[in-house]
């Protein structure tokens, strides 16, 4: 099989073992992060309702980040989400990494997030 392949079916596997255990909720919804090479992003979801409550991301019309594949683009998304979630009543979250390990931007990303105020 294809190295690429063996890959991307890794990264899936690790992605359903991290998602299994958390589901968010009403009253604590999920904060789940994407990771490209050049932008990242972050959305809260309510899996209840099948809903997304709030979003940034370093691309975008709002964003006023040039390149967002590093730590300084994930501190400023981390604290944007932040103040989204505040506006509309959310304190409480439970964090999705997705496969990514938590170090480096997704790290900076949930830290800004914490900083922020909201609770994971």
């Amino acid at each position: 099989m294809d190295r690429q392949v063996l890959k991307a079916i890794r990264s899936e596997r690790r992605k359903h073992r991290v998602r299994n255990k958390l589901m968010g909720s009403s009253e604590r919804p999920r904060l789940s992060v994407f990771r490209s090479n050049k932008h990242i992003y972050a959305q809260i979801i309510d899996d209840d309702k099948g809903v997304t409550l709030a979003a940034a991301g370093s691309l975008g019309k709002d964003s006023k980040i040039n390149y967002g594949g590093n730590k300084a683009a994930a501190v400023a998304i981390g604290k944007a989400i932040a103040e989204v979630a505040k506006a509309k009543g959310i304190t409480k979250v439970c964090f999705d990494r997705s496969h990514y390990k938590y170090h480096g931007r997704i790290k900076a990303l949930a830290d800004a997030a914490r900083e922020g105020g909201l609770q994971f």
